[in-house]
């Protein structure tokens, strides 16, 4: 077997030096090389002075072109502690010497510095420290290589130095193959994605901590794995923070018998165990190795933003900015400006050239919330887009061209808008090219008690209350409730319960109204019309209650409007406002 040693200086002389002393006491099976920070320059007298020790000048070396082979031992013989801290590939054990520096200008400190040498190498080589430090270091490698996880370390130029036979097993990728390589290069989407503090020079790596978080990996073979990363610095005896240690557990196994099982409680952020939304999760995982538009359907309120960012983190452009916007809160001329930007005179206000969304979020994806808003006009901008990658800002003569994924949203049928020619046929098409639709709350009634305990508990630390659970009488209601308004309006009646709660359990009553109205027995609204008509009470229409008093009174919107104690005109409105899904309750 060969080994590698390697001598470092500052300046490539003392180092020189040692690798022809070194050539006289070690085994032929040594192979020994050396090199220089910033390497001095060749000059008369340093090649005499070299001269004398029986040494000849050869060409300077610099370290950063020996960077990328991996030794076994390397000798730090520079005096300039900024320069000792180098991770090499395969983090080889390092002897730092403290050796004079020889001086161009003074003979006798080559002599000096050679005499130093001598008796340090030759120890090093007869008393048997070359073979036991060698021997520790594959102590080291066999035991890392022994570990089910892999381990992942990167000096802070991101170049891979370590990487254990694990991280090949889990990555499919050669050890070979990646030392010396930038992990942004080689992992994509990127390991560390937000956590990355390496990504921008300079950085505080003082303030590096530990951390864990979820990573997704496209391996070689167009497989996806799903792995759990705990991360943490990587720090010389002085704390000094020389890089980062990832040590990663594949979980993608686990997660695949999760989503088979309908186990899996959570994904991106999206909470939800129910077969519906196991399938969505399977169709985020599907879009992980495609780059296509994707069109997020579902009722306000399902958590269609959610999905997209979801989508967003699972692909390849996890590492770039997700940038959102609605579509159906601004005007048209704003909204042009705030996708494609503008420059400077363009319209009163513009007093300077910005960019606008489209161009923020080159490399990344772009979400169009409520996108069934757009005027036709948009319409038309927006396809250009999607075809060409091209765009004009507003009052500019000239093209830019960015690369950016989008998702939309919308809680319209698209389909109909189309039908009815307020949205483009072939926007539509060019949209949904994988259509995910979320299913409302009231058809995943698996998933409203996990997430009304997830609201729960996360809004518990807020207001200091940890301890407070659900009488089952109040979680009867919850679950027999039909939530219109979806996980958003779940969210703010746990909200509201934890403020009306003065004790260690959510009863009935501290829920809002129109929920702890629900009938526990037969899940019917019967009280809620009792209530809307108590004295002194203003009556507030809701879906369940309409929906209770025309089933009361035949579909007679009249008998309807006196059971609520409102006036007809009151209802009417409602029910225009509501008319597709009160319509089978009513009568001519």
């Amino acid at each position: 077997m060969k080994y590698n040693l390697l001598f470092i200086d500052s300046n490539h002389v003392a180092s020189r030096i040692a690798e022809v002393i070194a050539r006289e006491y070690a085994a032929d099976l040594t192979d020994i090389c050396s090199a220089g920070f910033v390497p001095e320059t060749q000059n008369a007298q340093l090649t005499e002075n070299l001269r004398i020790l029986n040494i000849q000048w050869t060409l300077p070396v610099s370290i950063n072109s020996m960077r990328s082979k991996k030794y076994d031992l390397v000798v730090n013989l520079t005096a300039d502690t900024q320069n000792s801290d180098l991770l090499f590939p395969g983090i080889p054990p390092v002897l730092k010497w403290k050796i004079p520096q020889p001086q161009v200008s003074s003979p006798e400190s080559f002599r000096n510095c050679a005499d130093v040498l001598i008796v340090n190498i030759r120890d090093l080589f007869t008393c048997g420290y070359f073979h036991a430090i060698l021997q520790e270091g594959l102590y080291l490698e066999n035991v890392l290589d022994s570990l089910h996880d892999g381990i992942i370390a990167h000096d802070i130029d991101r170049k891979i130095v370590l990487f254990s036979r694990g991280a090949e097993e889990m990555t499919g990728l050669k050890r070979d193959d990646v030392l010396g390589k930038d992990c942004h290069e080689l992992f994509i989407p990127d390991f560390c994605g937000e956590q990355c503090i390496f990504c921008n020079t300079p950085a505080d790596y003082s303030k590096m901590e530990r951390a864990a978080y979820p990573a997704v990996f496209n391996a070689p073979d167009g497989t996806r794995r799903e792995f759990d990363v705990t991360r943490v610095p990587f720090k010389n005896e002085m704390g000094k923070v020389l890089g980062a240690v990832a040590s990663v557990h594949d979980n993608t196994r686990v997660k695949e018998l999760e989503a088979r099982l309908g186990e899996e409680v959570s994904f991106g952020g999206i909470i939800g165990q129910d077969h519906k939304m196991q399938e969505v999760f399977g169709l985020i995982r599907d879009l992980a190795g495609s780059d296509f538009p994707v069109i997020v359907t579902g009722e306000s309120g399902t958590g269609k933003e959610l999905v997209a960012a979801a989508v967003h983190s699972e692909s390849s452009r996890r590492g770039k900015l997700f940038i959102t916007v609605n579509c159906g809160a601004l005007p048209e001329g704003t909204l042009e400006s705030e996708l494609f930007g503008h420059v400077k005179g363009s319209f009163t206000g513009a007093v300077r050239d910005r960019k606008g969304r489209f161009e923020l979020a080159d490399k990344g994806t772009l979400f169009l919330d409520e996108i069934g808003e757009l005027s036709l006009r948009m319409q038309v901008k927006l396809l250009r887009v999607l075809q060409e990658g091209i765009f004009e800002p507003v009052g500019s003569d000239y093209s830019k061209k960015v690369d950016v994924r989008v998702i939309c949203a919308t809680n319209r049928n698209l389909l109909e808008m189309v039908a009815a020619g307020t949205f483009r046929e072939d926007l539509y098409y060019r949209l949904a090219v994988v259509p995910i639709e979320i299913p409302p709350l009231r058809e995943r009634r698996n998933d409203i008690a996990l997430l009304a305990d997830h609201f729960l508990h996360k809004n518990t630390g807020k207001i200091d209350k940890s301890d407070i659970v659900f009488s089952e009488e109040a979680l009867s209601c919850i679950m027999n409730y039909k939530w219109p308004g979806n996980v958003r309006q779940l969210q703010n009646a746990i909200q509201y319960a934890l403020i009306k709660c003065r004790g260690s359990g959510i009863l009935r009553e501290h829920l809002p109204p129109e929920i702890a109205a629900v009938s526990i027995a037969t899940g019917t609204y019967q009280e809620a019309i009792h209530i809307a008509g108590k004295a002194g009470r203003k009556p507030k229409l809701n879906y369940e209650t309409v929906e209770q008093a025309l089933l009361k009174s035949g579909g007679n919107k009249a008998k309807a409007a006196r059971l609520l104690s409102v006036g007809r005109a009151t209802l009417y409105n409602f029910i225009g406002a509501n008319k597709a899904v009160l319509e089978s309750y009513l009568t001519d």
